[in-house]
């Protein structure tokens, strides 16, 4: 099948799911920022809230529609993946325009039907643990320099290769020239549209390849095409688990792990918490410069609580690759932070006062 073939059925698929709604229910939003609102919507997923993530949702409809549609695609990829790829192929295709949505049954509608999919799917996170080995992860830095600097066919030659999956995943990620660390890079599509017509040519399932294809089309961001290769390794044994969180704190009816590093009130939060008597903060102070202990603590605040889910498919790559994650890639210059995580998650009671602090809000302990 070709890619617009792959498109209309993942488009029908998207047309079946909508009526399949026993209710739909009145959006009520989330008080707070778009940013608040994005993150609430990613971590209510990941933790199984269909609750919260409906109520993040509305927020962003009301308030950042286009936010909205490119979050629920990039969560597909990053927090979904090879959990349930149908899934990711109906985020995907949610994002094909308001005309799309209206002609199904309109925004609020076809909103619904995603959140309940990507609620009730198992939970993969490892092409987002690949991507930050690709950026991140101090093995990596000579093929990150080295890669950025072949053609996008030498780059493809190297994703179809037999070399390891880190060093595949760099030349893909370098062959888009997607994501924060990309120094600067940036690909044309005249450039990446032929790597995925190489991967189909090399024999990549072009069902998923077509996925990737539009959900990086749509977001700019690599996951999808990250979650393709992945989907070629072995992935027995496997099995889904759940994972415990630590302790819950509303703050004026938002949980305080929505406060995370990529919000205001979250790096605002991090900041005040650095100043406090904590076990984690004097870590910090102590082996991290001033200028990067609000990223690390955002990273191992990440690793220990926004990052956690209510079901993870486990299976060893996935299992390999987030432990890389977790010690390594804290950030350029950062030594192996594994004894950090340990401290940080027994620090999260005293990070959510720091929390309640900066918000100016009343704190409730939840569950």
């Amino acid at each position: 099948m070709n890619g617009p073939e792959i498109q209309h059925l993942i488009e029908q698929d998207l047309r079946r799911a909508v009526p399949r709604l026993v209710e739909v229910p009145r959006p009520d939003p989330l008080p707070g920022s778009p940013w608040v609102a994005m993150s609430a919507l990613q971590k209510a997923i990941r933790r199984g809230r269909k609750d919260l993530a409906l109520r993040a949702a509305a927020t962003l409809l009301r308030d950042a529609p286009d936010r909205l549609w490119r979050r629920l695609t990039c969560i597909a990829a990053e927090d979904i993946g090879l959990g349930d790829l149908d899934a990711v192929a109906l985020a995907t295709a949610a994002m094909g325009g308001k005309r799309l949505r209206s002609a199904i049954g309109g925004d609020w509608s076809v909103a619904c039907a995603v959140v309940a999919a990507l609620v009730a799917a198992p939970k993969c996170r490892a092409a987002d643990d690949l991507l930050m080995i690709c950026e991140l992860h101090p093995a990596y830095a000579r093929q990150r320099i080295e890669f950025r600097h072949r053609s996008s066919r030498e780059l493809t030659e190297i994703v179809c290769g037999a070399t390891t999956i880190e060093e595949r995943a760099v030349a893909l990620w370098c062959a888009f020239g997607s994501g924060p660390h990309d120094f600067g890079l940036r690909r044309r599509r005249s450039e990446t549209e032929p790597v995925f017509d190489r991967l189909c040519d090399a024999g990549w399932p072009h069902m998923l390849v077509e996925v990737a294809r539009l959900s990086f089309n749509r977001t700019g961001e690599p996951l999808a095409p990250l979650l393709a290769l992945l989907a070629r390794q072995p992935m027995e044994p496997s099995r889904v688990e759940p994972e415990d969180f630590p302790p819950e704190v509303a703050i004026d009816g938002t949980p305080a792990w929505a406060l995370d590093l990529y919000s205001r009130e979250g790096r605002a939060a991090f900041a005040r918490f650095l100043e406090m008597d904590a076990r984690s903060a004097e870590w910090l102070r102590n082996h991290v410069s001033s200028s990067r202990r609000v990223a690390v603590l955002g990273h191992c605040v990440f690793r220990v609580e926004g990052g956690q889910v209510n079901r993870r498919l486990r299976w060893p790559l996935a299992d390999q690759l987030r432990l890389k994650v977790d010690a390594f890639c804290a950030g350029s210059g950062c030594r192996d932070v594994s004894e950090l995580l340990e401290l940080v998650r027994a620090d999260i009671p005293i990070l959510n006062a720091a929390r309640g602090e900066v918000c100016g809000g009343q704190r409730q302990e939840v569950g």
